[in-house]
């Protein structure tokens, strides 16, 4: 990715800088029914495989759908990928209302420009700490680029964690369903377990799913089955973990829950 017109972008981050509003979105559901809470969500990116059809590639991104609104929630490595997984699934670009970004690496940023080509009249949330990289993408007078730094309610039920971590800041979704707290994770470079932790400040409600990538593929089985423990002593009901988890943690994760793990790939659709 490239970081031309620095002074252009640093330009537009001050101008949107000025929204105080964020949003964010996550929603699941089943192959054969909804949520009771009316909310869906869709793995259209993933390097871990769940639906044949879909295309495989490095990255993450999910919609989450609601009676009310759509969310993008990252946007993976590449445009091409992501619009034709969307399409595949059913899911047109133009009913997202907000793109929700959790980190600027581009396995999780890439995708933006293709996908705001198709639908720019969308708000864009992004950590507070980015600052040229996702506005060199973003070149049109329709699309809203509003930071998010601390904790906040986006909309009702629906939080961010706000920037959590020192070297690499990320933010996670979280959704407060009358089930419990479902949470949303990019890349979980933060630590999963300090992200499940601030959830549950925001809600004060049990972890009924954790989803998303753990980033665990570089951990040893030892720590890995440490985190497991101290997931399961939180309360955590369900997981579904892919991308950067690792094959070796994935295992793990799904001996450790047994039929409350939920395969979490590309085309997966989930539900607490």
């Amino acid at each position: 990715m490239t970081y031309r017109r620095s002074n252009q972008v640093l330009s537009f981050l001050r101008t949107c800088a000025g929204f105080l509003m964020m949003a964010g979105i996550m929603v699941f559901f089943t192959p054969t029914a909804n949520s009771d809470d009316g909310m869906r969500i869709s793995v259209v990116y993933n390097n871990v495989a769940f639906a044949d059809e879909m295309e495989l590639d490095w990255g993450f991104s999910c919609v989450v759908r609601s009676p009310a609104r759509a969310i993008l929630f990252d946007t993976g490595g590449d445009g091409r990928i992501l619009l034709k997984n969307m399409a595949k699934l059913g899911i047109d670009p133009r009913e997202v209302e907000a793109v929700f970004l959790s980190h600027k690496h581009r396995d999780h940023i890439g995708g933006v420009t293709d996908f705001l080509c198709q639908n720019p009249k969308v708000a864009v949330y992004v950590p507070q700490s980015f600052s040229s990289t996702l506005h060199e993408k973003v070149k049109n007078p329709y699309t809203k680029i509003i930071p998010v730094s601390g904790p906040n309610r986006l909309y009702e039920n629906i939080y961010s964690t706000g920037e959590m971590g020192t070297w690499l800041k990320e933010q996670s979704l979280v959704l407060d369903t009358s089930k419990g707290v479902v949470v949303i994770t990019g890349c979980a470079h933060p630590g999963i377990l300090n992200i499940v932790r601030k959830a549950r400040q925001l809600v004060h409600k049990d972890v009924c799913l954790v989803m998303g990538g753990f980033h665990l593929f570089n951990k040893n089985a030892s720590e890995i089955d440490r985190i497991i423990r101290t997931l399961k002593e939180m309360g955590v009901q369900k997981v579904a973990p892919s991308h950067c988890t690792g094959e070796e943690a994935i295992l793990r994760f799904k001996r450790a829950w047994g039929e409350n793990f939920i395969p979490g790939g590309c085309g997966a659709h989930l539900s607490p």
